[in-house]
């Protein structure tokens, strides 16, 4: 079995936070200081 992580949208909703250096799924949100992407895997 593969995992895959899917991901994707410009973030516009979470600019100026997102942008094309920093996508969302790479921002840390929340109070665990890990980003999205981070607690997906951790999942």
């Amino acid at each position: 079995m593969i995992a895959m992580i899917l991901a994707g949208g410009v973030g516009t909703r979470l600019w100026p936070y997102s942008r094309s250096m920093t996508p969302k799924q790479f921002l840390n949100l929340g109070s665990t200081h890990e980003s999205l992407f981070q607690e997906t895997c951790t999942r």
